[in-house]
């Protein structure tokens, strides 16, 4: 979750930079541009999932394609290995949201 965050930042940032040194801001830049600016926990949580989820079907497109000799084992590999990854990650956030739920119910009031 923290590299998928901080890959979010860090193209923002990139976007942001190009854009001053060109003086020219190109529309998917502009979006880019306004779209850090709403930045909440919610937004950063459904950008995170909708990755997680892209990968996930990236890596089961690529073993299908795999299975009917159309991929190379290396992609295949890679993409599996990146797809473990973001569920390892999903499963984690998981694990940290429910934990944080229950310390919220044992606190007195």
């Amino acid at each position: 979750m923290l590299e998928a965050i901080s890959s979010t930042a860090i193209s923002a940032g990139q976007v942001a930079t190009r854009a001053t040194e060109t003086q020219a801001i190109s529309p998917a830049a502009t979006t880019a541009l306004q779209s850090t600016d709403d930045v909440g926990f919610d937004s950063v949580m459904k950008q995170v999932t909708s990755d997680a989820i892209g990968t996930l079907k990236a890596g089961e497109a690529a073993s299908i394609s795999a299975m009917q000799g159309k991929e190379s084992t290396r992609r295949v590999v890679e993409a599996l290995m990146s797809a473990e990854q973001a569920l390892q990650t999903a499963v984690a956030v998981r694990d940290k949201v429910v934990q944080a739920y229950q310390e919220v119910v044992r606190m007195s009031i």
